[in-house]
């Protein structure tokens, strides 16, 4: 599973890192992949049965009968070691905690490539969490229910946060049609008038 180092740098806020930082995040990064690999489950379901609010849900699965609900997780693992790295060293275990944002959104695109896999010639949308737009976090329990959450030792705190910390609910549409990006790209970003990478003639995705 890739690392997207370049995102790592973005969570960093390092546009021009020294190679001092490069070597030290190549080198942190080689040892969480081999130290915890990320898990992930996923169900389909019936998208009017999801019942989720709010505008982008309805805009995003608008032409989508079904939907797949994924959850990915870095584990209990993770936060002992961010916990550990805290205490002794906070540079090191800012750096991890950039790299581990990276990983486990790495660990849901090998969920939504299973999700692609298992529905050949269908199109996905892009995939979106509760917490972004007008989704609201409180269908957060919900969403780990249905996705069987606690098969990878995914819970939600009464204050809707995930535990572990590195983990992420996300919600697919499966399409019969190719379905615009309505989330993903400078063009939907709240950002795009105001984004240093723009700036610089870059952007903050692939």
């Amino acid at each position: 599973m890739e690392l997207n180092m370049q995102e790592a740098l973005r969570y960093l806020g390092a546009q021009s890192p020294d190679a001092a930082l490069l070597t030290g995040l190549t080198a942190l990064a080689e040892e969480l992949q081999s130290r915890i690999t990320p898990r992930f489950t996923w169900a389909l379901t019936d998208t009017a049965e999801l019942a989720l609010p709010g505008q982008l849900a309805q805009r995003m699965l608008a032409d989508c009968p079904r939907s797949a609900v994924l959850v990915c997780t870095l584990g209990a693992e993770f936060d002992r070691w961010m916990r550990q790295l805290s205490a002794r060293d906070m540079a090191r275990a800012v750096m991890l905690d950039a790299l581990g944002s990276v990983y486990v959104e790495a660990g849901c695109d090998a969920a939504e490539n299973a999700i692609r896999a298992r529905f050949p010639g269908k199109h996905l949308t892009d995939r979106f969490s509760p917490g972004y737009g007008d989704l609201p976090l409180d269908v957060q329990p919900r969403l780990l229910e249905s996705a069987g959450a606690g098969r990878i030792g995914v819970a939600v705190t009464d204050t809707l946060m995930m535990t572990p910390q590195k983990s992420v609910s996300a919600i697919v549409g499966i399409a019969d049609a190719p379905q615009p990006a309505r989330v993903r790209g400078c063009a939907h970003c709240a950002l795009n008038k105001t984004c240093p990478y723009r700036k610089a003639g870059a952007t903050c995705h692939v």
